[in-house]
């Protein structure tokens, strides 16, 4: 038994005024056939050496209890639900609302019901990932009032937009995971740090980088420090496509943070236009792997986008590779460039 306070007041227990203890003691029941031990908390009277049980300690005491249950079985607990809640700045209606479950089901959650696994896996998932929060959202947008909808989804925005970066890697990440094969990957693992100062470095070094350009360069970097050294520089992976080499999801890995851009305005067309990022200052890239690309910005830097595209036409690599297909690195030895 541990005393957490005292008060002298009327003691239910013995009927007198005197000094109450309220203490915690560790309880064992069995609560769904499982074992739990967990905290409760009592009215201690010294004189009855008693415990009583107030209206509200009964309550804490019941979720104490089922807390402890849920966490020994891997589940989210009643706090952690209402913390989640909380993220999103969300009403216990609103949000078994957006989950489509019933008008009371969170409130439930959080105050005496334990949650089946299936509704604890959607709970992981909403807390872990606000993009499929702002999905499921709008999906509810019409059974919500639009200032609760509007407060909602601003809140959600700024969340993801801060874990956005994370999304990003892990998405790299899952698509890299097809890739296995040495010669496809030039004998490393995708480093998405060396990727991201590789493409600061270019943009440095090299006045006008747009997309198409930025592609190219970095195959012909990865690919001579591969002839050089056995291996690449940053473990993209590269296909085959109409205008040259293009790394394995390029679409996300251009949007890293640390990557900057400013648009261009083509016609009715918009292009990016590659810059070093504020401060910019490499410590992933090693003195070999700089010499490197040194090497492409002196060759390929001043070339348009054209005029390395044809260049990439003209390499070996290029010409037996099927289009769309992955680019082998064993091509190394032919590459024109030493």
């Amino acid at each position: 038994m541990q005393t957490l306070r005292s008060e002298t007041r009327l003691c239910l227990s013995c009927m007198e005024e005197h000094q109450v203890a309220i203490v915690e003691v560790i309880e064992q029941e069995t609560f769904k056939g499982v074992d739990i031990g967990f905290k409760a908390t009592y009215e201690y009277c010294s004189n009855t050496d008693g415990y009583l049980e107030t209206e509200d300690m009964i309550r804490k005491n019941n979720l104490a209890l089922k807390d402890a249950y849920r966490t020994k079985m891997g589940l989210l607990t009643s706090g952690e639900i209402r913390d989640m809640r909380y993220k999103y700045g969300v009403s216990q209606k609103d949000f078994s609302e957006i989950l489509d479950w019933g008008g009371a089901t969170i409130t439930r959650y959080e105050n005496h019901q334990v949650q089946d696994r299936a509704h604890d896996d959607i709970l992981r998932k909403i807390d872990s990932d606000p993009k499929w929060f702002l999905e499921m959202l709008k999906r509810a947008k019409e059974r919500l009032s639009p200032k609760a909808f509007k407060s909602y989804h601003h809140k959600a925005s700024q969340i993801y937009n801060q874990h956005k970066n994370q999304y990003l890697i892990d998405s790299v990440h899952a698509i890299y995971a097809n890739f296995e094969d040495e010669n496809v990957t030039g004998g490393v693992d995708l480093d998405l740090n060396k990727v991201v100062e590789v493409i600061n470095y270019l943009a440095l070094r090299v006045s006008v980088l747009h997309k198409v350009k930025l592609m190219k360069m970095l195959w012909f970097s990865d690919i001579l420090n591969y002839k050089r050294h056995g291996k690449s520089i940053t473990g993209l992976v590269y296909q085959s496509l109409p205008m040259g080499a293009v790394p394995a999801a390029y679409d996300q890995i251009v949007l890293l943070d640390g990557v900057c851009f400013d648009t261009v305005l083509y016609g009715d067309n918009v292009g990016y236009k590659f810059i070093p990022s504020q401060g910019f200052e490499h410590k992933y890239l090693s003195d070999k792997e700089i010499d490197t690309i040194n090497k492409i910005v002196n060759e390929l830097g001043k070339l348009n986008s054209q005029e390395i595209i044809n260049r990439m036409h003209q390499e070996e690599a290029y010409k037996q590779t099927s289009s769309y297909g992955v680019i082998l690195y064993s091509f190394a030895g032919q590459l024109s460039l030493d």
